[in-house]
């Protein structure tokens, strides 16, 4: 199920700002390399990923979710000096993929990447975040994102993807994963959040 008609989401695309040279390279080769084409970020949300950045000026990001790295690459694109990103991932494949492109990128040094299960990485990162996008295994998103709200900073965001689940959110009797996650956060007393039809839906989530 299309979510947004495709016409529309080809206009947004063509209308927003081309890919970098270096993202639509590692675009390519995420999909020859590692298919799942639809876990890409894409040039859209990682504009929008890149915007949020650039307007928070965050200090510390985490990203829940490396894939090939598409995402912590725009993120850090627009970071303020001294900031950086810990990236998660659990699959070596698409850990090297990733960290070949942060080595090629002049901002990958800004950019730690952390290989192993996010929860048990989490719990040994010490601080708070700034910014936390989480773009996992969307069984564990109600456990990553209450890992990680309690140590959001004061003005710290949190961005959850695919949270439009290909229009399946809407479809009665659902209870899959992405269903019961934005349940959660809407009944979550501490929070205020909202979803935006950004390609398969994107929730900015802040501290009430």
């Amino acid at each position: 199920m299309d979510v947004i008609d495709p016409r529309i989401e080809e206009y947004v695309e063509r209308m927003s700002s081309a890919h970098e040279p270096l993202l639509a390279e590692l675009s390519e080769e995420t999909r020859a390399s590692l298919g799942h084409e639809s876990m890409l970020t894409g040039p859209v949300a990682g504009r929008l990923l890149e915007m949020l950045v650039w307007i928070g000026r965050p200090q510390r990001v985490l990203e829940v979710g490396t894939f090939s790295g598409h995402s912590a690459l725009a993120m850090a694109a627009t970071l303020p000096e001294g900031g950086g990103i810990d990236t998660l991932e659990v699959d070596p494949e698409r850990a090297s993929v990733a960290q070949r492109y942060f080595d090629r990128s002049p901002h990958g040094g800004r950019i730690t990447l952390h290989l192993g299960p996010a929860l048990e990485t989490i719990a040994r990162l010490d601080g708070t975040f700034d910014l936390v996008f989480i773009d996992a295994d969307k069984e564990g998103y109600v456990e990553y994102y209450e890992a990680v709200f309690p140590r959001l900073s004061e003005r710290g965001l949190i961005v959850a993807d695919n949270t439009l689940w290909s229009g399946r959110v809407v479809e009665p009797g659902d209870d899959g994963p992405i269903t019961r996650f934005n349940e959660h956060v809407r009944a979550d007393p501490r929070a205020v959040s909202v979803i935006l039809s950004v390609r398969d839906g994107m929730t900015l989530i802040r501290r009430r």
